[in-house]
């Protein structure tokens, strides 16, 4: 069996072949730091987070990249409405963002740049486009000229003659940057200073980046000229990966990415959600409101669609998907219930139910179906159909232990069956602990700190997996960490 994904450049299934063999180099386009993350941002989120945790599981090395982009009109807006500074609100949005994914069991990146953290790199790519013919200088901004470049659109289908020719005259009307413009569908790659603004000095004048090449940048500069997979909502294939393409390869006259996965939209009443529609539902006030679902159900009603198919958030829906996760939690604590009633001589261990010192046979049936649907472009629904099939029939034999005193099965196929549970369903993020499980004796401070500073020496000898560890281990305690700019790492107590 061999992964399959679709590529939204050739519009078809490919089979995966990375770069280099064994690793994979993937760059996910993530927020904008003006607001709470909706439901849109955590089906993203939590989309490519199975994708980078299927990789690892059939045996990559994933090096992970997410972006902030901390510089933004709507950052600027929003700052100067509340009186304060854009680093004040990109910094409480961001801090907001690793709370939220934190509850949703989303692991952190390997990195997260910021577009103002990569001037330098962002100043030295638009100055290769104006060297190359590719960009030019306008009254203090700076443009790249789509027509220079033959295959803009080519991601997006999209052809030049048919945009010009649909806009109608409307491009100039509704663009205040039209008379600066060689070409209407020109776009900014450096935007010159506006009073009040914050701005960076550069060769053109002083001004900021324009979003498109902040992560042509922030890619180059982390992972390379050409990566194996760059993802992100199909809202952004176009302008904002084309764009990146049409910038990126001009430069190195390489691909970008070889491939490109595009998540479909949470819709609410068949519109998508987003803050502009303001018909969205942060993560935050759908899991702190009143009859709030189980993070793990908001993470199951995202993975019950396929990833590329828009879904629709009712409040029917998220009780659905709470109630699954009733069924599959049973399934999923059914050794910290029954394991000393079998007999398991290990339940009182301090590596009991976790996943990483589980071995299950690959050869199995279930790993073996569940395998062939996730290589299927990522199907999350044939996955979790394998994995609600387990935790039914330990349901079923966990019911039989109580009222009967007995099972089907012997204990240790009871618990190979269980072993396979928890490691598939960790494989997609769901995970369960019984509270006694959770509330362990508290961690000092200095056991804390401790650990964090083996988590530091695990990343920076390339040990993501140990980092990984640490971190999931950390959490399960009730300690969330944060990572900050220059390889500092905080921490609290949820």
């Amino acid at each position: 069996m061999s992964l399959t994904l679709y590529n939204t450049l050739t519009r078809r299934k490919e089979p995966f072949e990375p770069l280099e063999p064994g690793t994979v180099r993937m760059y996910y386009c993530g927020v904008t730091v003006y607001d709470y993350c909706h439901l849109g941002h955590a089906r993203a989120c939590i989309i490519w987070d199975v994708a980078r945790r299927y990789l690892r599981w059939r045996g990559y090395a994933v090096r992970y990249v997410q972006n902030f982009t901390d510089i933004d009109d709507k950052i600027l807006n929003r700052a100067k409405r509340e009186g304060t500074t854009m680093e004040a609100i990109s910094e409480r949005f961001i801090q907001a963002y690793f709370e939220d994914m934190a509850r949703l069991n989303v692991m952190e990146a390997d990195e997260y740049p910021r577009a103002t953290h990569t001037i330098d790199g962002i100043k030295r790519l638009i100055h290769e486009l104006e060297q190359k013919g590719y960009a030019y200088a306008s009254q203090g901004d700076v443009y790249y000229a789509v027509r220079s470049f033959p295959e803009y659109g080519k991601l997006s289908g999209r052809k030049l003659d048919d945009m010009q020719a649909g806009a109608s005259g409307r491009v100039d009307a509704e663009d205040p940057e039209g008379t600066r413009k060689k070409y209407p569908f020109d776009f900014a790659l450096w935007k010159g200073a506006k009073p009040g603004e914050p701005a960076w000095e550069s060769a053109w004048g002083a001004g900021r980046p324009g979003w498109h090449i902040e992560c042509s940048a922030m890619v180059r500069d982390r992972l390379g000229d050409t990566i194996d997979i760059h993802a992100g909502g199909n809202d952004l294939v176009f302008p904002h990966h084309e764009n990146e393409i049409a910038q990126s390869e001009a430069v190195t006259g390489k691909p970008l990415a070889n491939y490109w996965l595009h998540n479909g939209m949470v819709n609410v009443g068949g519109e998508k959600m987003s803050k502009s529609l303001g018909n969205f539902t942060t993560i935050r006030a759908l899991l702190d409101s009143e009859n709030a679902p189980d993070p793990m159900a908001l993470r199951l009603f995202i993975l019950q669609a396929h990833y590329r198919k828009p879904i629709d958030f009712t409040n029917e829906s998220i009780a659905a998907a709470q109630n699954s996760w009733e069924t599959l939690k049973e399934g999923l604590l059914f050794g910290y219930k029954y394991g000393q009633q079998l007999g398991w001589t290990d339940t009182d261990d301090a590596s009991f139910g976790n996943p990483e010192y589980m071995r299950i046979p690959t050869d199995g049936d279930a790993v073996q179906r569940f395998q062939t649907g996730m290589d299927d472009d990522l199907n999350t629904p044939a996955g979790l159909a394998v994995l609600f099939e387990l935790a039914k029939d330990l349901q079923k034999e966990g019911n039989r232990l109580t009222h009967e005193g007995k099972t089907m099965f012997d204990a240790q196929e009871l618990r190979a069956l269980w072993q396979t549970l928890v490691v598939l369903a960790q494989v997609l993020g769901l995970e369960a602990r019984l509270e006694a499980e959770a509330s362990s004796l508290e961690l000092s401070d200095a056991e804390i700190e401790s650990m964090i500073q083996q988590r530091s020496d695990a990343k920076k000898a390339k040990n993501f997996a140990e980092a990984d560890r640490i971190r999931n281990h950390l959490k399960e305690q009730g300690v969330i960490l944060v990572d900050k700019p220059g390889g500092v790492t905080e921490w609290h107590r949820s």
